[in-house]
């Protein structure tokens, strides 16, 4: 950095005119409202009088005194904390070099540990609804019953989201990913010991634990990607920690009705099917565990990035939950967000978890079709999401973008209602398909955009209040949906989705203004 005279680093008091030739700027802007270009140099909101012209003093007083183009908040809180060209140094630090960066070759392996033992977790969720009426039959209990092993997912979410949130910010990444690793692998284990027909409440148990480990993996992907990834892979290495989750829906959908096919003559046969099932997740989860207690370390040697850096060497903020929540709830635009978030993402964990009993009502004895129509749903709104994501980061156009997928999703919810008794699979698969799309792909919409519209809240808090509400609704929505088409038909409760998705796009509209 250029070395101040002793008199320019001097504070000066009130009232007493700059010394050494720099005059000040008019206009006062507080610190953070500058350009940049203002801020990357020591004479930052000063003008040189020393062989300038009076005439060039103007112009440049006058330039500078132009309304400037406002920072994102990234390029700013960039400006104020990091170097700025070669040679100079992090404010606050003058005198000493710039922290060292590099990117370590372990994140690679970080990040795949992460999405194995998050696929193996969603994997998990659903691995019981796709083959519920093969549950019903071994364990003699209701479908509301096999319903509650996907609920209980989204039931530990809400209650869970916020100390785990509060642990993961005070105690670090390595303790929460052995928390969900660890949660995962006894879960799956515990379900070993349920293959039995009248321990139902042992793989419930088994369950409930699974569930609670799911609240320490969702919220570790954007983590994961800031500590260890640099500039230019964050996006992406996200992006494919959360594809990881998804994926191993996709897979939940596809191996059950292969691995446990329906033999309910053959208790014997079924219980041994069981128990394979069990047994493999339960192996590779322990595998798992035991990569993560190894490889997975809190943070690289050194940080990825100089952002990275300046935020390891920079105190802890003061932060408070409470007044996050309540600034959050008092933005309007963010409320309505949070409802339309939650009805479209709680339908389509509805629907992920009646498809079962959805299709088995028009396709008798096609349990592996109906695995095979979640895996298409799935794989196309993990399509989807990549797809909206790209545009959106093209265009910035959030609104309208996301009211258009909304309607789309609506759409595609329609035509999957009234198509699905055609006794047409193919019909079911194409729908199927365009309805996970649209319903996906407005998943990472809805976090883009409320970030845009709760700056500077916390984007941990946003999102989790996000998926608090998408839980919520999703809870509420299978037992009514589950209760309409037990009592009547899927249609009828695929029906009382769409007129929900229908006040979504009201909201939706009402916060297009």
């Amino acid at each position: 950095m250029v070395k101040l005279n002793d008199e320019e680093g001097a504070a000066m008091a009130p009232g007493h005119q700059p010394t050494n030739g720099y005059l000040l700027v008019p206009g006062g802007e507080p610190p953070g409202k500058v350009s940049a270009e203002l801020q990357n140099g020591p004479k930052a909101g000063c003008l040189t009088l020393n062989g300038v012209s009076r005439d060039s003093l103007a112009a440049a007083a006058e330039a500078l005194c132009r309304p400037q183009t406002p920072l994102a908040p990234e390029e700013e809180t960039q400006t104020r904390l990091l170097p700025t060209g070669p040679g100079e140094e992090t404010p606050g630090t003058e005198g000493s070099p710039a922290p060292q960066t590099a990117l370590s070759a372990r994140r690679f392996v970080v990040l795949l540990i992460f999405s194995l033992y998050s696929l193996v977790n969603a994997f998990q969720w659903i691995q019981y609804s796709v083959i519920s009426n093969v549950f019903e039959g071994f364990y003699g209990v209701s479908s509301l019953h096999i319903d509650w092993l996907s609920m209980v997912y989204m039931l530990a979410y809400v209650p869970l989201i916020f100390p785990a949130t509060w642990l993961l910010d005070t105690r670090g990444l390595r303790l929460t990913a052995l928390l969900g690793s660890g949660l995962n692998c006894l879960g799956a284990w515990v379900k070993c010991a349920s293959v039995q027909q009248h321990l139902f409440w042992v793989t419930m148990l088994g369950q409930c634990l699974c569930s609670v480990a799911q609240v320490f993996i969702l919220g570790l992907p954007s983590r994961i990607a800031s500590v260890w990834f640099g500039p230019k892979e964050v996006s992406t290495a996200c992006a494919t920690a959360v594809l990881g989750n998804q994926l191993g829906a996709a897979i939940g959908f596809l191996l059950p009705p292969v691995l446990v096919p329906n033999t309910q003559n053959n208790t014997d046969l079924l219980a041994c099917n069981i128990s394979t099932m069990f047994y493999g997740t339960s192996s590779v989860a322990t595998f798992l565990c035991f990569l993560t207690i190894i490889a997975f370390k809190e943070k690289p040697q050194y940080p990825p990035s100089q952002a990275q850096a300046a935020l390891q060497n920079s105190p802890p903020a003061e932060y408070s939950y409470k007044k996050s929540i309540r600034n959050l709830f008092r933005n309007v635009p963010f409320v309505l967000l949070l409802i339309t978030y939650g009805i479209i993402t709680g339908a389509f964990y509805s629907v992920s978890t009646l498809l079962n009993q959805m299709i088995l009502t028009y396709y008798k004895g096609e349990e592996v079709n109906a695995g095979k129509i979640g895996l298409t749903l799935v794989v196309a709104g993990m399509v989807g999401s990549i797809l909206c994501g790209f545009w959106l980061d093209y265009t910035k156009i959030y609104k309208q973008t996301t009211l258009i997928v909304y309607i789309l999703s609506f759409l595609g919810m329609v035509i999957f209602t009234f198509t699905l008794d055609l006794g047409y699979s193919i019909v079911v698969f194409v729908t199927g398909g365009v309805l996970g799309f649209f319903m996906t792909g407005y998943l990472p919409l809805g976090f883009e955009f409320a970030v845009e519209i709760t700056y500077p809240e916390s984007e941990g808090t946003s999102s989790g209040l996000l998926n608090a509400a998408a839980q919520i609704f999703g809870i509420l929505f299978t037992l009514a949906q589950g209760k309409l088409t037990t009592d009547y038909s899927p249609k009828a409760g695929n029906i009382f989705l769409c007129v929900w998705m229908f006040l979504g796009i009201i909201f939706n509209s009402i916060n297009q203004v």
